[in-house]
Formats: structure tokens, sequence, C-alpha cells
């Protein structure tokens, strides 16, 4: 059975020769005159897409859209717009339509983007079943959680994996950009296509637009023969854009007419390059505020900000914790050849009483250490360290050694000075501990550091 297309124009020649063209491509085609007599046919006809022109009188494409998503929300809209309503049709697109095309229609364009929007039909319903079940998500993809902040997070990519819109994740480093920007695409009818990852920040502005937009044999020395460049390579999927407030002014422009006309131009070359790419770009700037300080063009961010939302930090949903760690012992014992591991109680509330400034990509590293040095069942949180530095346990509420210990400790002689009887009773202190140096300096409540220092000038340490 053919696929359903409802095509909406006030303009008869072009509703005709669209319904035509859609009909010889193998669809079954139904013409509309205005939005009314679209939504009519709609609840008859149950098109899996509708390509609806914005601007018509009576019901517009906007009214239209948003009466289908209540009646026919697994069904797909793509709008036709005048280069003057392009801002107004992005905007649509946040509200629920698949994608835009300017007029005079590209033919291609239409055709790839009618064949994703039915594609996207299947993905559609699975994401409805997903929703549905938001209360109990406890992961997404890569992505681990279910605290509030990231049942907020799976709700926001359920709705962007829905569209053809660009994203922008804006997020301190560590909290897992690229794994939403995956996840979307892998929920989206883009999900067989490349997902292609871009640090800028990490590659040299000379040599950022190279890799960006590909260049032509002899642009440059060393240009030996012709390259792609990543948009080219994540045509027909997505291009994931990290720290694009990185790039320089010059770039963004350029960047931007990608956004707007699905063209490029290599390096180098004259002739433009059509390209069916899905953006999603990430920064851990606040993007708002670089877009004042002028880092960040101001017309970017709104063509950029159809989708946006903000990783929360790890401190922020701490009672995550557990159920990321858990994920990653087990990815770790796998890739080591270990036994099956758990957390101790202490190591599980010296990680949750961290602060986590490197968020879950420094939670990662530390458990990654932590399962291939331990040799036990229980991961003990001695083994618990960052940068070097240990996770401290959790001091005892109650007397931290024995209160035989302490009184050992600080059972002194009459007539001693005080610095004697203070290195007497750090002596006692770390002798009743078994020469546990934390574990004495919880005890005496000095820090660590003091604890060392002090004993380095008694020539104990």
């Amino acid at each position: 059975m053919a696929d359903r297309v409802l095509i909406v124009d006030d303009d008869a020649d072009s509703k005709t020769a669209l319904g035509l063209l859609l009909s010889h491509w193998g669809y079954e085609v139904v013409e509309a005159s205005d939005g009314s007599e679209a939504l009519d046919l709609a609840l008859e006809f149950r098109p899996t897409v509708v390509v609806s022109d914005l601007v018509m009188p009576g019901m517009d494409g906007l009214a239209l859209l948003e009466a289908l998503r209540t009646e026919l929300p697994a069904t797909s809209v793509i709008l036709l717009t005048g280069h003057g309503t392009v801002e107004t049709a992005v905007s649509a697109m946040k509200e629920g339509a698949y994608d835009y095309l300017t007029k005079p229609v590209d033919v291609r364009r239409l055709r790839v983007l009618v064949a994703k929007a039915i594609e996207k039909s299947e993905v559609l319903r699975e994401v409805t079943l997903l929703r549905r079940q938001l209360g109990s998500v406890t992961s997404m993809g890569q992505l681990i959680g279910s605290s509030p902040p990231m049942q907020e997070i799976y709700r926001v990519v359920h709705q962007a994996a829905s569209t053809n819109a660009p994203v922008l994740i804006a997020g301190e480093s560590g909290t897992g950009k690229e794994l939403v920007a995956r996840t979307i695409h892998s929920l989206s009818s883009r999900g067989k296509g490349p997902f292609v990852a871009v640090n800028c920040s990490a590659i040299p502005e000379t040599l950022l637009e190279s890799e960006l937009f590909g260049h032509e044999r002899g642009a440059f020395t060393g240009a030996v023969e012709r390259r792609a460049g990543y948009f080219e390579l994540a045509d027909q999927g997505t291009l994931f854009l990290d720290e694009i407030a990185e790039m320089s002014a010059a770039l963004q422009a350029k960047y931007l007419r990608v956004l707007q006309d699905g063209v490029i131009r290599r390096l180098g070359g004259k002739a433009e390059v059509k390209v069916d790419v899905r953006i999603i770009a990430a920064t851990n700037k606040d993007p708002v505020a670089a877009m004042k300080q002028g880092t960040f063009r101001e017309d970017l961010y709104y063509r950029l900000n159809v989708f946006s939302l903000t990783m929360p930090t790890l401190r922020a949903r701490k009672d995550d914790i557990a159920l990321l760690a858990d994920a990653f012992i087990a990815e770790f014992a796998a890739k080591y050849g270990k036994p099956a591991k758990a957390l101790s109680e202490e190591a599980l509330e010296a990680l949750k009483r961290h602060a986590w400034p490197g968020n879950v990509r420094e939670l990662r590293n530390c458990i990654e250490r932590a399962v291939v040095s331990s040799d036990d069942v229980h991961i003990p949180a001695s083994l618990l360290s960052i940068g070097g530095q240990r996770l401290l346990p959790a001091p005892t509420p109650a007397a931290p050694a024995s209160a035989g210990a302490m009184e050992a400790a600080s059972d002194q002689p009459v007539g001693i000075t005080l610095d004697e009887a203070e290195r007497i009773l750090i002596l006692k202190t770390l002798a009743a501990l078994g020469n546990n140096k934390t574990r004495a300096a919880e005890c005496l409540g000095i820090s660590l550091k003091t604890l060392h220092n002090k004993l380095r000038r008694y020539n104990a340490s």
C-alpha cells in the first residue's frame, strides 16, 4: 500500500504540480485548497505526510499544524514558505513541524524530506510509547538517570527526535552534551544515517573552515586532491558541532548560510553543493551571555535555538550517582575482564559527598580506576580517587576511633611543652589507628596536608 500525502496550497497551479510530482514518485495523493478543507480531508484520508503552504487565507499552515498535532499526532507536516516568512517557518518547527522548504520548491530536497518524514512515523510511535513511560525512565540511549533534571532532558530529547529542527545544547564540560546529541540522532528518522561529531575548539581556526566545508585540489599548499568536509560526510545524517561559540565570527556567518540554504561551497571551489544535514550544536558557555559579549552571533543563536536544553551538572542530580556508578562498574568490569563488582556503602557515600567539578566524565574516570585496582567483589572507598587524591570516607558520628584508643592518645605526662604534647598526641593517635593518616587527621580535627607537614617536622613521615 502506497504511503499517503496531502497537498495543501491555495495556488491551484502549485498544488497541481506538487500533486503530479508526488504521484509520479509512487505516493497516494489528495489535494486541498485551504486549511479547513485540508483538516476535513486529513481526518478521513489519514495521510502520513502533509505538505502545506504556510500563508493561506482562512486557516493558514500554522493553524493547520496546530489542529493536526491534536487530531493526528503521528502525521508529519512539511511547510512551504516564501523567503519573507522563513523565520515563522523556523518557529513552526519548534511547534512540531517536521521541516520547511522555501519557494520555488527544490524538487530533490522535497523528495528527500517526504521520504524521511515517512520513515519518522515508525520512530514517532516508539517515542509516544516512551513518553507514556517517562515516570519510570532510568535511561535513554547512553543517558542514565532518574532524577527530575534528567526526566526533563528526556522530555526535550523526545520532542527534538520527532522533528528535523536544529538543537542547541548548553552545559558544563563533562555533563554529556554529545551523548544527548547521539540519542536525538538515534531516535530520529536519521538514525540509520551518519553521525559526525566535531569539536570546534580542538581544530585550529586556520584549518576549521576546510574541515567543515572541504576543499578543492590546489585550494592551498598541501591540498593535493579534493576532500569532502564534515558537512558532506554527514549528508542524510546529523552533524554535531561541539563548542560552537569558539568559531570565529566570519566562520559562524558561513555556517549560518548552510543552515538557511542547505548548500556549501568547498574551499577553493566555485560550485555549490547541496547537503541534507540535521544540525545539533553545543557550548559549555552560557549562550545568551556569549551572544551579548559578541562571541556568538545573534542570528546564529536564534537559528539554532529551535530546540534548546541545558544539561544539569552532576552535583545537581546526586540521586543519579548510584545508577551511573553501577553502569560504569559493569562497563569496565566487562572491558577489563574483571568479575562483577559493587560499591561498598562507604564508597557510595564518598561519591555522593564529592562536588564533581568534572561532572559525569570525572565520575566515569574515577570508577574506571577503581575497577582496575580492585581485586575484591566490593569496591572500598579507599580505591576512589580524583587526580591522585583519594576521596575521603565519611567521618563516623561517634568517636572516630575506639574510646580506649583516644584515651590512650590523650594520656599526656604533666610538665611537658605544648609542642611536645602535640607531637606525642599525633604519634599516639596514628599508632592507635594503625598508621591510617586520613583517619588520624579526621580524629585530630586537622587537614591531611597539615598532618603530613607535622610528621615531616617530627621526621616521622
